[in-house]
Formats: structure tokens, C-alpha cells, sequence
């Protein structure tokens, strides 16, 4: 566990330099432009999430969304749609181009819509990812689900909900008064022209034709510097570690317990501080923790070594505030927080973070009950058990079987631990020092033993208070 302090140091510094960079560039009432091109993706989500959590913390005036996509997958289009969606600055789409499909409902979700002279915004239909149409009930199913979410998404900002209906669901008539705009039996596309026609003084759906992002700073009346922000290149790595979140503190979690399990082992321990680097470097990338949380973290890690290293079995007051600190650190990670949210996260918030650590600690509860049932059986443990260094003063490791039998060491004796019992060490027998084994209990230093059973070599002890 001493091993996770420099990757932890190493995490901050790595994500550091993008955060500063992006601190830096934006600054209070700026114009902030993110490219929104190519297909869209989970990868696609960590980046606007980021961008706008940054836009946001800066203190920018307004966003502007640059869209050119055919679409892609609805369940992300989902989530950049809630994200938009809680944003607390002005909102803007630029369709340079196509806002085809999925992208068509990520652009109802911001509050002011600019369109290139030669573009389009509609044709939304759910379709499978091999381009075939969905089953009929799953196609009715779909439409039904995303009919209203579209709709609500449309009426918070401003939008003509048919219109926005009516890119998915080809039974949607749009009509406003008498006139009727679309009639049903076709999925509704827009391009340019049509989307910023006004109706009874109010346009169909885009506010105006922008040639430019600079045109249309001018022409919605935004006043501050523009300022770009583009991804980071890290995005795909952050969605890859977060959806392997719970396998990630589960191997962090088991190396830790191995770590301090084995005597004189390394590799579990390196194991453990990658898998916990690698966790919060993750939601590090994603936007969701910063350093606040590997502070917090490490801080809980000292508190259990201080509990190890100098009160076993004195007090558990160290131990236990560690671990509630490692805990929380953990699953603070996870959440999804924006500017200006409450600091206490929201059932919603805590949803799926409780979810990803409750399966993390429940399969290290049975990994681990299955580990120290048959671990001390092993050679692998044994061979690390008799690596552990010899202190000072005379010792019985090594020596001919006859000097051990020698010893009475019959259960019942007592004796002194030398070094910690992990469960493994040195413990004093009068004048000699013997390799000493526990039955899987931490024992701390200079606590009173007694044995309770031996095997040839093997010395079993437990704590003399227990006797």
C-alpha cells in the first residue's frame, strides 16, 4: 500500500495539466466553443461533460455546441441530452453542416439553435446498429419512450415539441394553427430555410442562419472572447476504465489484503496501488473526481497504517475512521457533480456509484473468506512467511530440526511478538526467537502470545489474552 503515494502523485500531476490548461484558457464571461463532429458516442459524452463542468467552473457567459453528425447510439444521445440539459449558463447549437439523427435531439436540448446556410437538423428514426429497422413492438416501445423525453427536453428549452417529435415518429403531424407544416407518414427533416421560417412572429424551430461561429456570436448578441475547446485524447480511456470501475476496486481491494496477509510480498500490493490508480485516474479523465478524492483517500490509507503500526489492539479508532475515509473517497469518485449542486449528491447521484461498490466489496468479502481459508495452506505462503527478516538476538530459523524439538514449546507457552504477526513474524520464547504463525488474526508488536499448537516447524500462536 506504501506504493500507491507516487502513482497517486503521478495521477494528479497527469490530469493537472489538463485541468490548469483548460482553467487558464477560459476565463469569466468567455464564449466557449466545443466541437461536437463525428459519431456519437460514449467517448463523445465524457467530453462534453467535461467541457461543460469546466465551462461552467470558469465562469463563461455561454457555450456554443459546433454540431456536424449523422447521429449515433441513443443511449448516449441520452445522456449528453441530460447533461445539456442541467446546464446553468446559456446554451447554444451551431449545425455547421448535419444534425442528423441522434444529433438532432442533442440540439433540442440547448436553449438557442444557429444553422449554417447549407444544413439540416431531423430524421431521428431508431434504427438497429446494423441500419435494419427495429422489430415492430420494440420500434413502438422506443418511439413511445423517446417521443417524451424529446418532448420534455424540447418544452424546457424553448422548442416546438411536434417538431421535435416528429424527427423520430413518423406519425407525428406538425401543425401550428390552421396551417399544417408536416402531415404525417414521413420522418420530418429541416434544412436551413425551413428551421428559421418565423410563424405568427416565431421561427419553426432555429432562431437564425449563422455563416460562422463568430457570426453568430454577433448575431445573438454575446459579448465575450470565443474560446475553443477540443478533446483531450484521453476520453475513450476514461470510458473504458469507468465501465470496469467495480473490477478495478475489487482487484485493488484483494492486493491490498494480500499485501498486508503476505509477509515480505510486493506484488499484491503494486497490483492493488495500480488498480486504485488507475480507478481515480479514470473518473479523473471523465470529469468526475479530482484531487480532492486521492487526497482523501490517501489520507484514510495512513490512518489504517498508523492503526496497524502503532495501536493494534489498543484502539480502533484510526482503523476504522481509515477505511470510512476510503470508502467515501470511493464512492465520491463515482459521482456525477456539476457547479452549483448541492454538496450532498441526490438519490439519482448515488444510484449507480452504491451499485458499482456494493458488487466490489461483496465479491471481495467472498474472495477474500475463500483466500484466508486456504492461502496459509499453500507453499507460495509459506515460502514468503520464511523470507521475512530475522531481528536481532538469537533465532531457531533454519536450524537443525533436533535444536527445535529441543525447545518446549508445547502449546501453552508464552512468549512476546517481535515484529507484527500478518499473519506471520518472529516472536520471543525466553532466549530464542522462532518463526511464529497466526491462525489469519493481525498481532502488533510486543504483544503477549502463547502457542497453541505445533507442527515440526510450524509454531501456531494466538494472543494471551485470548487464552
Amino acid at each position: 500500500m506504501r506504493k500507491l503515494l507516487p502513482i497517486f502523485a503521478l495521477i494528479c500531476c497527469f490530469r493537472a495539466a489538463e485541468t490548469t490548461q483548460a482553467r487558464e484558457v477560459i476565463h469569466k464571461g468567455d464564449v466557449v466553443v466545443v466541437p461536437l463532429r463525428g459519431e456519437v458516442s460514449p467517448s463523445l459524452l465524457m467530453f462534453l461533460r467535461r467541457a461543460e463542468k469546466a465551462a461552467e467552473g470558469s465562469g463563461a457567459a455561454a457555450i456554443i455546441f459546433e454540431m456536424d453528425t449523422y447521429g449515433g447510439r441513443l443511449d448516449s444521445a441520452a445522456e449528453i441530452t441530460s447533461v445539456l440539459n442541467r446546464a446553468t449558463i446559456p446554451t447554444y447549437t451551431f449545425i455547421n453542416s448535419n444534425a442528423g439523427s441522434a444529433g438532432s435531439l442533442i440540439a433540442l436540448a440547448t436553449q438557442r439553435i444557429y444553422m449554417a446556410p447549407v444544413s439540416a437538423i431531423g430524421a431521428a428514426a431508431p434504427v438497429l446498429p446494423t441500419g435494419e429497422d427495429l422489430p415492430a413492438t420494440e420500434r413502438d416501445k422506443t418511439i413511445s419512450y423517446w417521443s417524451a423525453l424529446i418532448r420534455s427536453s424540447a418544452l424546457r428549452n424553448g422548442h416546438n415539441p411536434d417538431v421535435g417529435e416528429a424527427f423520430m415518429n413518423k406519425d407525428r403531424e406538425v401543425k401550428i394553427g390552421e396551417r399544417v407544416i408536416h402531415p404525417k407518414g414521413t420522418l420530418l427533416t429541416l434544412n436551413a430555410q425551413e428551421a428559421t421560417e418565423r410563424i405568427n412572429g416565431k421561427p419553426l424551430l432555429a432562431d437564425g442562419i449563422a455563416d460562422s461561429i463568430a457570426d453568430l456570436r454577433q448575431k445573438a448578441g454575446l459579448k465575450g472572447n470565443i474560446v475553443s475547446l477540443n478533446p483531450s485524447g484521453f476520453e475513450q480511456l476514461a470510458l473504458w476504465i469507468t465501465a470496469l470501475a467495480p473490477l478495478l476496486l475489487l482487484g485493488g481491494i484483494i492486493g491490498a489484503y494480500l499485501e498486508f496477509k503476505i509477509p515480505g510480498a510486493s506484488l499484491p500490493g503494486i497490483i492493488s496501488a495500480i488498480c486504485f490508480a488507475l480507478f481515480f485516474l479514470g473518473h479523473y479523465l471523465a470529469g468526475l473526481a479530482g484531487w480532492e478524492v486521492v487526497g482523501l483517500f490517501v489520507l484514510g490509507i495512513v490512518l489504517v497504517l498508523i492503526e496497524i503500526l502503532f495501536f493494534a489492539h489498543t484502539t480502533i479508532v484510526f482503523g476504522v475512521v481509515g477505511v470510512f475515509l476510503m470508502l467515501a473517497s470511493l464512492l465520491w469518485a463515482m459521482i456525477d457533480r456539476y457547479p452549483g449542486e448541492t454538496f450532498f449528491p441526490t438519490g439519482r447521484m448515488l444510484a449507480m456509484p452504491l451499485l458499482n461498490l456494493f458488487i466490489a466489496i461483496t465479491a471481495a468479502v467472498i474472495v477474500i473468506a475463500i483466500i484466508a481459508r486456504f492461502l496459509p495452506r499453500t507453499g507460495l505462503y509459506r515460502r514468503f512467511a520464511l523470507m521475512t527478516s530475522n531481528p536481532p538476538g538469537p533465532s531457531l530459523s533454519g536450524v537443525p530440526r533436533e535444536f527445535v524439538t529441543a525447545l518446549p514449546l508445547t502449546p501453552g507457552t508464552l512468549g512476546t511478538a517481535l515484529t507484527i504477526l500478518r499473519p506471520s513474524g518472529k516472536a520471543r520464547f525466553g532466549d530464542h526467537v522462532v518463526d511464529v504463525i497466526t491462525k489469519g488474526e493481525f498481532i502488533g508488536p510486543q504483544t503477549p502470545i502463547a502457542v497453541i499448537q505445533t507442527d515440526g516447524m510450524r509454531v501456531v500462536v494466538k494472543t494471551a489474552a485470548e487464552r
